[in-house]
């Protein structure tokens, strides 16, 4: 294992810079993660995103978190008090993405540590979604986003944990782009068949902004990428 240097762990503060960015980003991309499903699902997405906000928005209001631990637990509770298929599958990914270094007792994970729970996080979704790369979920850019990420830690013991984490969001980007052209296997997307076609998923866009969301978090601009999302 590649011994962790200073660059390499993610900063002190980086739970709720990463939590608290995502929200925003979450929040400013409802509509359009609404839209994208109503074009291509059951349209209840942009709902679903704006109802586990809510959810987030009162826990910190009433308990503010202290840790990294402690702010991807109120994330993910947020994301299980949510209905549809949506709700349980991004709880139970934050839940496992809530561990990441548990193991060593650190406040804040290293960059390996949250990219091998992010890994977790994905089992996880794929053993109870039963979604495979390809099938137009989010799994679609989670997976490129922790090749990614493990790849540009294992390269260069000198690339640092923004580094290696921008090179996971651009893979999770380009990803969820290429969704528009494929059609959906999995999720009630796949119901309407090739009518999901030019459409990407929300899904997929959703978990590209978490990505993103964890790139601004760690290099502390406090800005996800969602321009693209269309």
């Amino acid at each position: 294992m590649t011994e962790q240097t200073p660059s390499r762990t993610l900063p002190a503060g980086f739970g709720r810079a990463f939590v608290l960015t995502l929200r925003e980003a979450l929040e400013g991309a409802a509509d359009d993660l609404g839209d994208l499903d109503r074009r291509a699902g059951d349209g209840d997405f942009g709902t679903n995103v704006r109802t586990a906000m809510k959810h987030l928005d009162a826990t910190l209001e009433t308990d503010e978190p202290s840790s990294y631990r402690e702010y991807l637990t109120a994330l993910y509770m947020a994301w299980l008090g949510v209905g549809g298929t949506s709700g349980p599958l991004f709880g139970m990914f934050f839940r496992d993405l809530a561990k990441a270094g548990e193991e060593s007792g650190a406040d804040v994970p290293t960059a390996a540590q949250f990219a091998d729970a992010l890994a977790a996080g994905q089992a996880t979704v794929q053993r109870y979604g039963e979604a495979t790369v390809g099938d137009k979920t989010m799994i679609d850019s989670l997976d490129p986003a922790v090749a990614a990420l493990r790849a540009a830690l294992e390269a260069d013991p000198e690339t640092s944990a923004v580094e290696a984490l921008f090179a996971a969001e651009d893979a999770a980007v380009e990803a969820a782009t290429a969704t528009a052209e494929t059609t959906a296997r999995r999720g009630r997307a796949s119901y309407v068949g090739d009518a999901s076609q030019g459409v990407i998923d929300p899904g997929a866009a959703a978990m590209a902004l978490v990505i993103s969301s964890a790139r601004a978090g760690a290099d502390g601009s406090g800005v996800a990428h969602c321009g693209w999302i269309a």
